[in-house]
């Protein structure tokens, strides 16, 4: 099979292109393996919403979910099982990229259950345990950027695991996630371990930054054109100066050190990259964000979108400092409080991942009702 010229062009920029979606029936049709092959497709990431859309879905989990229900399985037990499951499968069809990008690519990842964030220690036991149920070496355990994350992210990768530190919105818990990526790196050195076998993205959410600053620009008093001119750019402003912060924190003798040990790097990783306003392109937050070492994690409906017509130009990320920090003082001199938009943004953004993971719990409770 060929590779997709456009999605091709944004890997050869020194973006990875992940898939922000699994299902079983798309790994056992074929169809991941599709994407590998012909939309450059090099990793999955997957969050409770995808798997409680994959569940409602067909008739895929139903053998399952009757075995489970004879063994007379919780709940609990049995999201784990179908959860893990999917994610090991996908784990093995990556695992050729994974082999030769050295680590790098062919990941997969799944999410600790979102209603331990607030809950360090909780958090920590749930991500080793899912590491070692999936049992493979391609598997990352995402962990929320929340205050009480931090520890855990730290404590998770000095145990050897190597972790997606996922919604992330703000640019001063971007820094705080990058401290506690290295602590876990330099305990793990300390402990010794092999450091280049402990990989690391850090997702940094796009979109919602826009429909939230958007959402208070039309609550202000502005002209037409003014407002114009400033809506829909400040999540790319925001994760353009994410990427800034990433560069300075490679430019450190703490780094340096880290990496003389074996340590990769951990890529900002683009998510929530699909647009919310019909309005805006609908590869606005894919050819918006191309830079070396980073990744784009994209739904479906994206990917066939820049697969279609993204144009990409090179770099889009590093000449756009200057603007970006002129744009959100712009909006902090509006009367927009940043810190209270970010804020906002993880609060809200946790509740969807406990809502969706009710939901599946919910759903998965009335089949295993059923099938008994």
């Amino acid at each position: 099979m060929t590779q997709n010229s456009r999605t091709q062009a944004l890997h050869d920029a020194g973006v990875s292109l992940w898939l922000d979606d699994l299902s079983r029936d798309r790994i056992t049709s074929g169809n991941l393996q599709e994407l590998i092959d012909t939309r450059t497709i090099t990793g999955v990431t997957t969050n409770p919403a995808i798997f409680a859309a994959a569940l409602s879905q067909g008739t895929s989990y139903d053998a399952d979910i009757a075995e489970l229900a004879q063994k007379g399985a919780t709940v609990d037990e049995a999201v784990v099982r179908l959860t893990t499951d999917d994610v090991r499968a996908a784990c093995d069809v990556m695992a050729p990229l994974y082999q030769q990008t050295a680590g790098v690519d062919g990941r997969v990842s799944i999410e600790v259950d979102p209603r331990l964030a607030r809950e360090t220690e909780a958090t920590v036991e749930e991500a080793k345990r899912l590491a070692e149920t999936v049992g493979r070496e391609n598997v990352l355990i995402k962990i929320p950027a929340t205050k009480e994350g931090l520890p855990a992210i730290s404590e998770v990768i000095a145990a050897g695991i190597s972790v997606n530190v996922t919604l992330i919105f703000s640019l001063n818990r971007y820094r705080e996630v990058i401290n506690a990526w290295m602590i876990g790196l330099e305990r793990a050195r300390d402990a010794g371990y092999d450091l280049s076998t402990i990989h690391s993205v850090a997702s940094f959410f796009v979109s919602r930054v826009d429909t939230e600053i958007d959402r208070r620009l039309d609550e202000l008093d502005l002209d037409a054109d003014r407002r114009a001119a400033l809506r829909s750019r400040a999540g790319l402003a925001n994760a353009r100066l994410a990427y800034r912060i990433f560069t300075d924190a490679l430019d450190t003798e703490r780094w340096r050190l880290l990496a003389a040990a074996g340590a990769p790097v951990q890529r900002p990783l683009w998510a929530s990259t699909g647009t919310k306003d019909p309005q805006l392109p609908d590869t606005l937050y894919v050819v918006g964000l191309v830079a070396p070492n980073t990744v784009n994690t994209m739904p479906e409906k994206t990917l066939e979108a820049l697969a279609d017509h993204g144009e990409v130009v090179g770099d889009t990320v590093q000449d756009g400092y200057d603007d970006a920090d002129e744009l959100l003082d712009e909006l902090g001199r509006l009367g927009i409080d940043y810190q209270d938009v970010v804020t906002v943004l993880e609060t809200e953004g946790l509740q969807k991942f406990v809502d969706a993971w009710n939901e599946l719990l919910g759903r998965l409770s009335q089949s295993l009702d059923a099938a008994r």
